[in-house]
């Protein structure tokens, strides 16, 4: 007699996970149902939660987080978490509102929490508060990982902190870099980000004899940066034969380099072997694809490639994938496109944010024409405003008086 398996928890909340990645979260939500109310506990919240944010769905997410309170589970770093990430990519003032719940609910920061706000505060150009949190962070006995370090470095480099981006890159490398073998993969493109050619070289004599997988990557990326593409593409020759058929996220690395530098004819010639050699072409590929058209000036190719993408109905292109067409056409003041970009998105799954709807605006402006009934459309889609975007509404308001029209009158 077959002896039937039996699920504990954590086997629930890994079918859970995977019926989110595949069929969706309306599925995985059905799928709670049938568990068993004595296994619905925190981690199957927990993981539909997680899902919710990789989905950015943000109405979803914060009804999932409202119920495990309901529920009386006890707040998290894990779930407290989740929401910081999702609202650093979508709604930056409500990050306040978690940090309070934190306090209150005395949910210890974890380094997680710290590299979401440090990221937040650099992604908003705040160098003096991405500090201060590194400060309250040490304060609190816990020192920056490599990841927090090469969140720095970066925010520090875009900020034109050259200096305090070395500063914090030599720190990374320690006393004997060659004991460091794992932060090579980080130095590589943050030196080439800061243009340093001589360090890059550096770094890459020490692991050239025998690179691990991440540092080819790493070092593809760098020479592109530095605009050393004979040397990117040196590199994944050399990446190429280390094993007979490699994923085909390792070409995307090379495809982005062509991308970056408007090689077009490169850039397809790479597609061209990557179906020879049996890649299967997925999300990142047609993400580098579409953006290697579109520096090219080719949008209405990008768009045909995305449309293309979309019909092969296995996995959805990237959200940004669809963005960087839309942008294109908001900058030519085409409506028409920009709008079947914003049906496009919904179709493949995607909720309302507000870059799509800022993007959108450009694209009214752009072309000179109001755009009516857009603050109920967002208000339809749970879309507040913000400050960037709350400047672009009055230039498409259908009614707005000008001086002109003040003069016609």
């Amino acid at each position: 007699m077959k002896q039937q398996l039996e699920f504990n928890e954590k086997d629930y909340a890994s079918r859970l996970d995977l019926i989110a990645k595949i069929r969706g979260l309306q599925k995985a939500e059905d799928y709670i149902q049938t568990i068993p109310k004595s296994f619905r506990g925190e981690i199957i919240y927990r993981t539909l939660l997680a899902n919710c944010v990789v989905s950015n769905n943000l109405k979803k997410a914060e009804e999932v987080f409202n119920k495990m309170k309901d529920l009386e589970f006890p707040s998290t770093a894990f779930a407290c978490n989740q929401l910081l990430l999702l609202y650093k990519r979508l709604d930056k003032k409500k990050i306040a509102d978690v940090l309070l719940l934190m306090e209150k609910e005395n949910v210890k920061p974890t380094l997680f929490t710290y590299r979401i706000l440090i990221d937040t505060k650099g992604l908003c150009n705040d160098i003096s508060g991405m500090e201060q949190i590194v400060e309250t962070m040490k304060a609190e006995g816990i020192e920056p990982d490599i990841q927090i370090q090469s969140v720095l470095a970066k925010h520090y480099a875009s900020a034109g902190l050259m200096e305090k981006a070395e500063e914090v890159l030599k720190a990374m490398e320690g006393d004997n870099i060659k004991e460091n073998r794992w932060v090579y993969r980080f130095l590589l493109p943050l030196y080439a980000g800061l243009g340093k050619a001589d360090e890059v070289e550096r770094i890459w004599k020490i692991c050239d004899s025998k690179p691990r997988f991440e540092e080819f990557l790493a070092g593809i990326e760098a020479w592109g940066k530095l605009g050393k593409i004979e040397k990117s593409e040196e590199i994944f020759e050399r990446l190429l034969k280390t094993s007979k058929k490699l994923p085909a996220r390792y070409y995307t690395h090379l495809l982005k380099v062509y991308s970056n530098h408007k090689m077009l004819e490169k850039g397809k010639d790479l597609v061209k072997r990557m179906a020879g050699n049996g890649c299967q072409i997925g999300p990142f590929t047609w993400d580098a694809l579409v953006k290697l058209h579109v520096e090219a000036g080719d949008v209405e190719k990008a768009d045909s490639i995305l449309q293309k993408a979309c019909q092969q109905n296995e996995i959805k292109p990237m959200f940004t994938t669809f963005m960087v067409v839309m942008e294109q056409y908001a900058r030519r003041g085409d409506i028409h496109n920009a709008e079947k970009m914003l049906h496009r998105m919904r179709q493949a799954g995607y909720v309302a944010r507000v870059s799509q709807f800022q993007t959108l605006v450009r694209a009214y402006i752009n072309a000179k024409a109001p755009a009516y009934g857009i603050r109920e459309r967002m208000k339809a889609d749970n879309i507040f405003p913000n400050k960037s975007l709350a400047a672009l509404l009055p230039q498409v308001d259908a009614f707005r008086r000008t001086s002109v029209s003040d003069l016609l009158d």
